[in-house]
């Protein structure tokens, strides 16, 4: 038996974009045009100069590693909630009918001030669980949050830009997003489980983008536009950004969702820092709204949308609620 199987990735198989010029102001729109070709092609993105400072992520990282490194039983005290909120045990989530359950787990949190505000106008809403057992997870899963999700605002106004829109036009309901991040933890994966067992099956993402700080561990492949699966290394000093479906069904399908997957053969722990970022509820998706776009898809909100995803991906859920 053998582990699924990816080639190694040319050097301009996924683009490297430079933030500083977006985040400061002084060239966004050379930033945003190439935000818009990488977007077209493969809809995965590395991206440098993000302003996240180091010391952010490693503790972010260092902490989630305590965490996950706890026995079980200590671990299922924040057992996810039904507004997927807390700890989500290895083979709770199953990416596809056919696919093998996932071996990785999961820690799952949002906004403390939303939540922290009794807000309560969708299901993946509610109260964010935090640990007794660590009590500093708390702060740096916060700070990493603050500070991913600033990304993904600049990200966001740099895809309107380069569609020729409005700079806030995808933010223009983001007064109480429904992101949510998640440390993601990837157990190494012994190769006799075979070439169809993955830490993550493959799947595209549901929301609108996901922004992902990988570890130096590796395992994150990606399918290109020919099928052939690549992998996508980590580098040092960017983040990885990649469209969701939601995003992809806003325009279009101007910019392209990837099916993306994980095989941990390192014979290592991973762990990935992830923020997926969507906005208000009641967002209204629809390409027809935009210029020079169209869809032959019927609106939905972004809420709705969700809603109907995450109740076929994890098996906790009530999919008569959900």
């Amino acid at each position: 038996m053998a582990y699924a199987p990816a080639q190694n990735t040319n050097k301009d198989s996924i683009p490297i974009v430079d933030l500083s010029a977006l985040r400061s102001g002084e060239d966004p729109d050379t930033v945003a045009a190439a935000l818009h070709a990488a977007s077209q092609n493969l809809g995965f993105i590395y991206v440098s100069s993000h302003g996240i400072p180091d010391a952010v992520i490693t503790r972010a990282r260092e902490t989630a590693f305590e965490f996950f490194r706890q026995p079980d039983n200590v671990k299922a005290d924040v057992k996810i909630s039904p507004h997927h909120r807390g700890w989500l045990k290895p083979g709770a989530a199953k990416m596809g009918d056919d696919a093998k359950a996932d071996l990785k787990e999961s820690f799952i949190w949002a906004s403390e001030q939303i939540a922290a505000s009794g807000l309560n106008d969708h299901p993946l809403r509610g109260p964010n669980q935090w640990p007794v057992s660590l009590p500093t997870l708390k702060d740096a899963a916060l700070d990493y949050f603050d500070a991913v999700h600033s990304v993904a605002l600049y990200l966001m106004q740099g895809f309107a830009r380069g569609l020729q829109l409005p700079e806030e036009y995808f933010l223009r309901q983001c007064s109480q997003p429904l992101s949510r991040a998640s440390f993601v933890y990837y157990p190494p994966q012994p190769e006799n489980l075979g070439a169809d067992q993955f830490g993550v099956a493959p799947h595209t993402d549901f929301g609108v983008l996901t922004v992902l700080s990988q570890d130096n561990t590796g395992g994150l492949q990606i399918q290109d536009r020919n099928g052939r699966w690549i992998h996508a290394p980590p580098i040092d000093g960017t983040l990885v950004v990649n469209v969701g479906d939601l995003l992809c069904r806003w325009t279009g399908g101007a910019y392209k969702s990837t099916p993306h997957r994980v095989v941990n053969a390192s014979g290592q722990e991973r762990l990935s820092l992830v923020l997926a970022f969507d906005p208000n509820p009641e967002t209204l998706i629809d390409a027809n709204a935009l210029p020079g776009l169209s869809s032959q898809e019927d609106p939905i909100t972004c809420g709705d949308y969700l809603q109907w995803r995450f109740a076929k991906a994890f098996a906790y859920r009530d999919k008569e609620s959900a």
